[in-house]
């Protein structure tokens, strides 16, 4: 199809009236304009319009080379066609300041200098009093501080992050207790529910079924070569929130977000992306502005072949050695898609080796509390939910045990799980392989007609340390907690469920039912308790205390694949970075402002074991200090 054929004309008039763009003769647009008169009539342009034409044009998708002209037309009728080369000629003339202004990599702002305003363009484009970024930053918290939900927040600090990147990573890392609950969990569950409604700018590729076939050609499209990290999902489980379709890009933002902010990745070499395969929630699909494909969840071998497709793409242009994370795929594939991938290429998934890595990092803080028995063969562990990321929890631990040198079964007799169903026991005919690992023996627990699979479990089990992985608010009840105080000095809860609205209980009642005495984490945030006098600071096991900085170990040694025993070392480091000081306060982890330094010692644990294990590609700084000093540093 020819130029002419693919835009219409574009009607202008010399008065504050609507501007009409069409394509193939359908309006695509329309905007106020003061005046916008065609240089072959001779007549003054406002760049300013010129400018508004080149974004609207630009955001419905059409290229320069689509454009064929345009017909200025005055309120009296007659007109005298333009075309659009005379168009973006004036537009072209202020080129480098248009570029400069629409790059959130490198745009400053009203940071701008006098002589970077001169040299592209710039002056009379912004404010003339130039700002330096610290008082840029006292007021981006102002406004942030302004918006009084955390959506609002997330919403605002998306927009500052499509505009100045810089800036966005400043904020975040020198407030980060305030902005992660924002950028990540739990306000990013909220915001992947509502992304279809509050989206403003869209950030990442999108990669959807329709495309099979050609999803090389569809990666080629984006506008970088240098990238090394990518997250992916298809969205199918999102957080504790379940299948969000199209609507789960949020997550690989907010992943990628904490690569930079924590880890000190450059973002320009990140990738977010989303596997658009359908949707099976109706609500979705019903949503008339939802943006994804509307229709059931692609699944088998199609499903199987489009994911190698996508990976093929990503290696093909970014290299073989891309880190490829997966993010929040569903129970059925999440698993088997890292077992399938894991050899052919470098790549992990955070859900179940990330949070079993965090959650294995807890248990070595909680060994160091005072009265909590210091061996882990002393430990005996019940599990609230038997998914993927209870399974990677009990497998890192087992790693562990066998480090220590316990057999295999040794470690397996200390873990049991709770599943929907009750206890995970061998009779049971409807296990899947994952949790046939972890079978008590028949008979184990019987229960009564009516009785707490949990609590019943707790008596008989008599466990040390109640892990949450079940998505259910509440499931450790006060008879639980009261039980785990009944049989342990201090028991170790550990509420790991995300987003907050779905932890099985809350700091609160943890204190409160155990006497004070739990040692407890969450997945999710919670604010410090007060309890008889005292002040407890919930630790929370937040996977990015450990995620950026295995990943920043990855790519400093160009690992070629992502063994569990790097996760197994990234969770002994980050238990020994725990100053006695929250250990004292029954804090199982490092403070969050610390998190950079956290990751620089994980990622040398990590390259430091690549190379052990003969993965390492690329020589790598030999200590925590060098690696933190050479982390992207977001000032000008």
């Amino acid at each position: 199809m020819g130029a002419a054929s693919l835009l219409a004309p574009l009607v202008v008039q010399s008065h504050a009236v609507p501007l009409v763009v069409s394509l193939a003769g359908a309006p695509l647009m329309a905007m106020g304009l003061t005046a916008l008169v065609a240089r072959s009539l001779g007549a003054k342009r406002r760049w300013a319009g010129m400018s508004m034409f080149k974004r609207q044009v630009h955001s419905s998708g059409l290229s320069s080379s689509h454009a064929s002209q345009v017909t200025a037309q005055s309120s009296g009728g007659a007109g005298s066609p333009v075309h659009v080369d005379d168009v973006r000629a004036t537009y072209s003339a202020n080129r480098k300041a248009m570029d400069y202004m629409h790059d959130p990599h490198v745009y400053k702002g009203t940071a701008t200098t006098i002589a970077e305003r001169e040299r592209l363009g710039l002056t009379g484009l912004l404010p003339p009093r130039v700002l330096n970024q610290e008082l840029q930053l006292a007021r981006c918290l102002e406004s942030l501080r302004h918006y009084e939900r955390p959506l609002d927040q997330y919403v605002f600090l998306m927009n500052l992050l499509s505009r100045n990147e810089r800036l966005f990573f400043r904020l975040v890392q020198e407030h980060l207790r305030e902005t992660l609950p924002i950028i990540y969990t739990p306000t990013v569950g909220e915001a992947c529910q509502k992304h279809a409604h509050i989206l403003r700018n869209p950030r990442g590729l999108y990669l959807s079924y329709k495309d099979r076939g050609a999803l090389k050609d569809v990666v080629a499209n984006w506008p970088t070569r240098d990238v090394q990290a990518i997250v992916m999902t298809d969205g199918q489980r999102i957080l504790g929130l379940g299948d969000l379709g199209c609507s789960g890009m949020g997550i690989p933002i907010g992943k990628l977000l904490l690569y930079t902010a924590c880890g000190g990745v450059d973002p320009r070499q990140t990738l977010p992306v989303q596997l658009d395969v359908g949707t099976n929630n109706e609500e979705l699909r019903s949503d008339e502005l939802y943006l994804g494909l509307v229709q059931p969840r692609v699944t088998g071998a199609e499903y199987d072949a489009f994911v190698q497709e996508a990976i093929d793409a990503f290696r093909y242009h970014f290299g073989p050695d891309v880190l490829i994370q997966f993010e929040d795929f569903g129970n059925t594939n999440a698993m088997r898609l890292l077992e399938i991938h894991r050899n052919q290429c470098c790549t992990f998934n955070d859900d179940f080796q990330g949070t079993a890595s965090v959650a294995l990092a807890g248990v070595f803080g909680a060994l160091r509390v005072p009265k909590v028995p210091k061996s882990l063969i002393d430990h005996r562990f019940l599990f609230m939910g038997a998914g993927t990321a209870g399974i990677g929890i009990a497998d890192l631990i087992v790693a562990e045990f066998v480090k220590e040198g316990y057999s295999v079964e040794q470690a397996k007799r200390c873990i049991s799980f709770i599943d929907s169903k009750g206890l995970v026991q061998a009779e049971r005919e409807d296990l899947s392989d994952m949790k046939k690992k972890y079978t008590q023996p028949a008979g184990t627990l019987v229960l009564k007609a009516g009785e707490n699979a949990l609590l019943a479990a707790v008596e008989k089990l008599r466990p040390t340390c109640l892990v949450g992985v079940s998505t259910i608010s509440g499931a450790f009840s006060p008879a639980v907690l009261r039980k785990m105080a009944e049989l342990n000095e201090r028991p170790i809860i550990m509420a790991l469920s995300n987003p907050t609205s779905k932890a099985e209980c809350t700091a609160e009642a943890a204190y409160l039912h155990t006497q004070g005495r739990a040692v407890f984490s969450s997945g999710s945030p919670f604010e410090p308790v007060e309890y008889k006098g005292r002040v407890f600071v919930p630790g929370q096991a937040n996977n990015a205390m450990i995620f950026p900085g295995v990943a920043l170990g990855i790519l400093l040694s160009r690992a070629k694949h992502v063994p569990d025993s790097m996760f197994l070392e990234a969770a002994r480091t980050l238990g020994e970075l725990v100053p006695q000081a929250n250990i004292d306060q029954g804090c199982m982890y490092p403070d969050l402002e610390t998190i950079r330094a956290c990751s620089a010692h994980i990622a040398l644990a990590v390259a430091q074991q690549a190379a052990r294990e003969n993965l390492a590609q690329s020589p790598f700084p030999q200590s925590a200090v060098e690696i933190q000093a050479a982390m992207w540093d977001p000032s000008y």
